[in-house]
């Protein structure tokens, strides 16, 4: 295992002890609304301080961008990008569906992921070039070709409900084109649940980078392709993007352009 991505992994399972904790003790939760359908609680703090904390450790000189605490750092050089709890909704109404994500960005380019289901114990790594695994064993997305009896994943757009016309639009035509579609609350798990086979593919808009900075390095390197809704393949900081196997993702973009 690369060196920083053991480090990556250390901090997620840290993390993770600590959303477990807080999962099982939810009546002592302090949740605030970020937002319209946003919120935050105590323990996606917690979790995010120990993340930057483990790695600062070993990489003291690296910048982090993290959706609680924003950036830090100068030199962008080495960046971590930080979900400490993707899926903050399940996991305040006592769903068990959620994950912690951790990219690393070397100059511009996703070199190391970490997506941690911690009640599962299911742990998804890659790093560039050396492919990506789930608890230790090789990861592909499906070979899957044509949408017909595909499972999909998205998300509603409940951040941004005024595209749901849209969207409800290109839901319906990919709805009946596909076998069947979830929705999960996780995109970081929706991701690391393409890379791995799970789903055939999954798009969604109004996406942050840290909802998706782990999950698309794990795509690209279980074989998959990820792109916009216009089909450019750095999707990062977009705010949208689609995953799958490279046919699959070429269906979906022809429904989304």
């Amino acid at each position: 295992m690369h060196p920083m991505l053991n480090i990556a992994v250390r901090a997620a399972r840290v993390a993770g002890n600590i959303i477990a904790r807080g999962f099982e003790n939810r009546d002592d939760l302090e949740t605030q609304a970020k937002g319209a359908n946003d919120f935050v609680t105590k323990i996606d703090k917690e979790a995010e301080q120990a993340i930057i904390s483990k790695i600062k450790q070993s990489y003291p000189d690296h910048a982090f961008h993290g959706e609680e605490s924003g950036k830090q750092g100068a030199d962008e050089t080495f960046t971590w990008i930080i979900d400490p709890l993707d899926g903050t909704t399940n996991f305040i109404k006592g769903i068990p569906h959620f994950c912690v994500s951790i990219a690393l960005m070397h100059k511009g380019r996703l070199d190391q992921a970490v997506v941690f289901d911690p009640i599962r114990g299911e742990l998804f790594t890659a790093s560039r070039g050396a492919g990506a695994q789930l608890n230790g064993y090789r990861i592909r997305t499906s070979k899957s070709k044509d949408l017909n009896q595909t499972i999909l994943a998205t998300a509603f757009p409940f951040k941004q409900k005024d595209t749901l016309a849209t969207y409800t639009e290109q839901f319906s035509q990919i709805f009946l084109a596909c076998g069947d579609v979830r929705r999960t609350g996780s995109a970081a798990l929706d991701m690391a649940y393409v890379a791995s086979g799970r789903f055939d593919g999954y798009w969604e808009r109004g996406i942050k980078p840290w909802d998706i900075a782990a999950g698309e390095l794990l795509v690209r390197e279980s074989g998959g392709l990820v792109t916009d809704f216009k089909g450019n393949n750095d999707p990062l900081f977009s705010g949208e993007i689609v995953a799958g196997s490279p046919r699959v993702v070429q269906n979906l973009v022809k429904y989304l352009k």
